[in-house]
């Protein structure tokens, strides 16, 4: 059990009020709000790290506004990999958004979170759940489920889930890192 008296506004992490934030860590708040109309989850602790943050930040932009993928396979691939690493935070945040923005049935992403086996009717979401769920196990992509999901998603789709996998492993990483429980309010920033 996590030593409470270490515990910041958002688990370990200690959020600087934006009133009080040195001008390289206001310019990253600044531009992570601007790309993302918010600052939201693991974006507050990367502000730690302003040139960081600034690095990554249009990654997460991109998956929100540009992504091959729609919403729901995004959800499919995020719950998947929060679930993996763990990371309760993000899992308890995505199951929420899975279902209202990606439109997923509640049962599913439950599912999902649990590593309980699904399946989609949708055979785009099915090769992203596929390739996904192959990808965090670690298992290799076979053959022909790479050339069902190149027939499918494309190269790009492909490349969208992989570098997916990878951003949601670098948010449960840092949520771990700074034992973010799963009702971690992180309302310090604006204070």
């Amino acid at each position: 059990m996590a030593d409470r008296t270490e515990f910041g506004t958002f688990g370990r992490f200690r959020e600087t009020p934006v009133a009080d934030m040195p001008p390289d860590m206001k310019d990253a708040y600044d531009f992570t709000k601007g790309l993302r109309g918010l600052v939201p989850g693991p974006h507050r602790i990367w502000l730690a790290n302003p040139t960081l943050s600034k690095t990554i930040v249009p990654t997460g932009e991109y998956y929100q506004k540009r992504s091959t993928l729609t919403k729901a396979e995004i959800e499919i691939v995020t719950n998947l990999v929060t679930a993996r690493w763990l990371s309760a935070y993000a899992s308890y945040e995505h199951e929420k958004i899975g279902e209202a923005q990606g439109h997923l049935d509640p049962e599913t992403v439950q599912r999902l979170i649990a590593g309980l086996p699904v399946s989609f009717e949708d055979p785009r979401e099915e090769v992203v759940y596929q390739v996904a769920y192959a990808l965090v196990q670690p298992r290799p992509v076979s053959l022909g489920l790479y050339r069902k999901a190149k027939s499918r998603i494309g190269d790009a789709g492909l490349i969208d889930v992989a570098v997916l996998i990878g951003w949601f492993t670098m948010v449960s990483m840092t949520l771990a890192a700074f034992d973010v429980p799963a009702d971690a309010d992180a309302t310090g920033l604006d204070q």
